[in-house]
């Protein structure tokens, strides 16, 4: 008696069909980029379909799922750490910028501060003899002065009295001055000129560079006078006859008289 084989749809396939099965799928997942040089070795590692089915694919698939994700993780764990190193490098430039900046202005302001002391030096006035008073003011008349009035201030001063030169300037004259005794004549940074006279004794030379409040010599007596004093004059040139008001011109300069 013969018998046919009924047809259906779960007749199990051939050996033929289930090779073809599984070299489809691993084909697409080749196809797709998951499974790369990476699944090469494992395919090769596979056992025969015939002896297998399709069990080898399913596991195929699991353990390149696990690289893959293994591959992603190492991914993500570089993108972070590239991530923090950009961040840390862009930190440092910040700090570098601002430290750059902050030493900018610390140089700036140390020359502005230079700048201005170095103005409030040049600019800075003092009276003649610290503590005294003019007792002969200017333009006073008497038979006493040539030109029959005076031409400068006399400040009370007892004989070896310090004489301080009134701001920055350089020595013109330093010697004997006829009537005005042993005087000293300084032409100031502003371009003015002061004179100092009747000294006991002098203290700086011809060209010598002097400060506010540095000591050019002594009070005294010397010349054309009556007793010991300051005579102390301000002038548009080193000359006599070119006298300004000397308490003004110190006062014009801060001097409190």
């Amino acid at each position: 008696m013969a018998f046919t084989r009924a047809p259906g749809k779960h007749r199990r396939p051939s050996r033929t069909q289930r090779g073809t099965v599984r070299a489809a799928g691993v084909a697409a997942l080749a196809g797709t980029g998951v499974v790369g040089s990476l699944a090469a070795p494992a395919l090769a590692a596979e056992p025969a379909a015939a002896q297998t089915g399709l069990t080898p694919v399913v596991t195929l698939g699991d353990a390149v799922a696990d690289r893959v994700d293994a591959q992603a993780a190492a991914q993500h764990e570089a993108a972070r750490e590239a991530a923090e190193a950009a961040a840390r490098k862009a930190a440092e430039e910040q700090a570098r910028e601002r430290a750059a900046e902050e030493a900018e202005q610390a140089r700036a302001e140390k020359e502005r501060a230079a700048r201005e002391a170095e103005r409030k030096r040049l600019n800075t006035f003092v009276s003649p003899i610290p503590g005294s008073y003019v007792s002969t003011g200017y333009k006073s008349g008497g038979a006493v002065w040539s030109s029959g009035s005076h031409t400068g201030v006399d400040f009370h001063a007892a004989s070896g009295t310090p004489v301080q030169s009134v701001g920055i300037g350089t020595v013109v004259e330093a010697g004997w001055g006829g009537a005005y005794g042993n005087q000293v004549v300084i032409r100031m940074n502003d371009g003015t000129y002061t004179q100092y006279g009747h000294l006991s004794s002098i203290a700086v030379s011809v060209g010598q560079q002097v400060a506010a409040g540095q000591q050019i010599g002594l009070s005294g007596a010397t010349g054309n006078v009556t007793g010991a004093h300051l005579h102390f004059e301000a002038r548009t040139g080193s000359d006599y006859g070119s006298d300004l008001d000397p308490v003004a011109y110190l006062r014009a300069h801060g001097v409190n008289l």
